[in-house]
C-alpha cells in the first residue's frame, strides 16, 4: 500500500484488559471476517475461495468473526470436516461445502420477514425469528459441538449489560467479566442462535436473550467482576460489530500473524442531517460504527508496520493499486467501489452480484497476500467466475 493511505490508518490506540492470560502473541496464523450483511458475506467467501488455493486456508489457528463474516464463518466451521483436504492442503470440496451453501442464502431474504414474524406473533422474538431463519436455510440442527477442535472458531457477539465481547466457541461460551460457560451446556448451543447473536443489529434484529443457570458456567475466576446474577443467567446480547467490527480482538491479542478481511461499509459525509430523533439515531449509530472499524483498523495496519505482528489487510472499499504489484487480478477501483455500495442487508442478491462480490474478495485477498504475506507466491490464471468479472 501506498505511504500516505498507510499512515492515515495509524493512530495510538489504548491497550484493553480483556482478562486473558496470554501476555503476549504465540505463533500461529488467526483470520478475522468482519460484519457488512450478506455483502461482507459473499465477499469473505471470495478472500477463502484464494486463501484456500493459495494453501493457508488449512494452516489457520482461529477463525474470528462478526455479524456477517460469523455466516460465513459458521459454515466454513460446520462443514469443516467433510472440506477433503488433499496432500497439499488445498480443499477439494471447498464450492460444494462452502460456496453452494451461502449463495443459496444469499438468495433470500431474511432480514424483513424475520422483523415482520417478530412483530405481528405475540410472544415471538425477532431475534428469535432470525435464528429459525438461519436454522432452516443453512444451518440446521447443528451446535458450537459441531466446530472443529481445530482451527478454533470464534463466533463473536456483544454483551449489552457489561459492554464487552461474548464470545460462541466450541469449549465454551464467555464474556471475561461474566466468566465462562462450561463445555457440556455452551457444546449445545445451536450454531444458529450463535449466528444470530453475532448479527442481531441494533435496533431492529437486536437483542439476542440467552437463559443460563449459575451452574453452567465455570467456577469464577478473579477478574470476573460480573460473575453473579443477572448477568451469569439472563445474557443480553447484540451484533459483535457493535464492539468490534472486524473480529479482532479474540485474534489480535494471541497470534502473531494475522490476515483481515474487512467487508463492511464506510459511512458517507451529510451535509444535512435529518433532524427527527428516529434517522438522528441512525446516523449517530452509523458514526459510533465507522469509528469503532477506523480505530480497529489503525491498530491491525499500526502492528503490520511497527512489526508487532505479520499479516494483511484488505477491505471492500480498498483500491487495489495501493498493493503496487504489477500485475494484479482486474479489478477497476470504479467497479469495486459500487459492489462497497451495496446497503448492508440480509436481503436477497441477484447471482451476477453474488458472483461479482465474490470474485472481488478473491482478487483484493490475492494482491494482498502477494504483496504482504508470501512475494513468491504466483498469480492465478482469473478469477472464480470469469464471466461475471467484477
Amino acid at each position: 500500500m501506498k505511504k500516505k493511505y498507510i499512515e492515515e490508518l495509524i493512530s495510538p490506540v489504548e491497550k484493553v484488559n480483556t482478562g486473558s492470560r496470554h501476555k503476549g502473541p504465540v505463533p500461529g496464523i488467526a483470520l478475522c471476517l468482519s460484519g457488512g450483511g450478506y455483502r461482507a458475506m459473499l465477499f469473505h467467501v471470495g478472500a477463502l475461495w484464494r486463501l484456500n488455493e493459495a494453501r493457508f486456508l488449512k494452516k489457520l489457528d482461529r477463525v474470528s468473526s462478526v455479524s456477517g463474516g460469523s455466516i460465513t464463518a459458521g459454515v466454513l466451521g460446520m462443514n469443516w470436516s467433510k472440506l477433503d483436504f488433499d496432500r497439499h492442503g488445498v480443499a477439494r470440496e471447498f464450492v460444494a461445502q462452502v460456496v453452494d451453501p451461502i449463495r443459496t442464502l444469499a438468495g433470500t431474504t431474511i432480514d424483513i420477514p424475520s422483523v415482520l414474524m417478530g412483530m405481528a406473533m405475540p410472544g415471538v422474538k425477532i431475534s428469535d425469528e432470525l435464528a429459525a431463519a438461519y436454522r432452516n436455510n443453512l444451518f440446521g440442527d447443528a451446535t458450537l459441538g459441531d466446530l472443529p477442535h481445530a482451527p478454533r472458531f470464534v463466533i463473536n457477539a456483544t454483551n449489552v449489560q457489561s459492554g464487552a465481547l461474548w464470545r460462541f466457541m466450541r469449549p465454551y461460551a464467555a464474556d471475561w467479566r461474566v466468566g465462562q460457560v462450561r463445555h457440556v451446556k455452551a457444546s449445545g448451543i445451536s450454531l444458529a442462535m450463535a449466528v444470530a447473536a453475532s448479527s442481531a443489529f441494533p435496533p431492529v434484529l437486536s437483542p439476542v436473550n440467552l437463559k443460563f443457570k449459575p451452574s453452567d458456567y465455570r467456577k469464577k475466576s478473579p477478574t470476573e467482576d460480573l460473575h453473579k446474577e443477572p448477568f451469569t443467567t439472563d445474557v443480553v446480547l447484540t451484533d459483535g460489530g457493535v464492539y468490534d467490527n472486524l473480529g479482532l480482538e479474540t485474534a489480535w491479542k494471541r497470534y502473531e500473524t494475522i490476515l483481515v478481511s474487512d467487508g463492511g461499509a464506510k459511512m458517507e459525509p451529510e451535509a444535512e442531517p435529518w433532524q427527527d430523533w428516529a434517522l438522528q439515531y441512525y446516523r449517530i449509530n452509523n458514526i459510533i460504527d465507522n469509528q469503532v472499524r477506523d480505530l480497529r483498523k489503525r491498530q491491525v495496519v499500526g502492528s503490520f508496520i511497527n512489526k508487532s505482528r505479520k499479516g494483511a489487510y484488505w477491505g471492500i472499499r480498498t483500491d487495489i493499486s495501493h498493493y503496487e504489484l504489477r500485475d494484479p487480478l482486474n479489478a477497476p477501483f470504479k467497479k469495486t467501489t459500487a459492489l462497497a455500495n451495496i446497503p448492508t442487508r440480509l436481503a436477497r442478491l441477484d447471482s451476477d452480484v453474488q458472483e461479482r462480490l465474490i470474485n472481488w474478495g478473491y482478487a483484493v485477498c490475492d494482491a494482498a497476500l502477494r504483496r504482504h504475506v508470501n512475494r513468491k507466491l504466483s498469480r492465478p490464471d482469473g478469477l472464480p467466475y470469469l464471466k461475471a468479472k467484477i
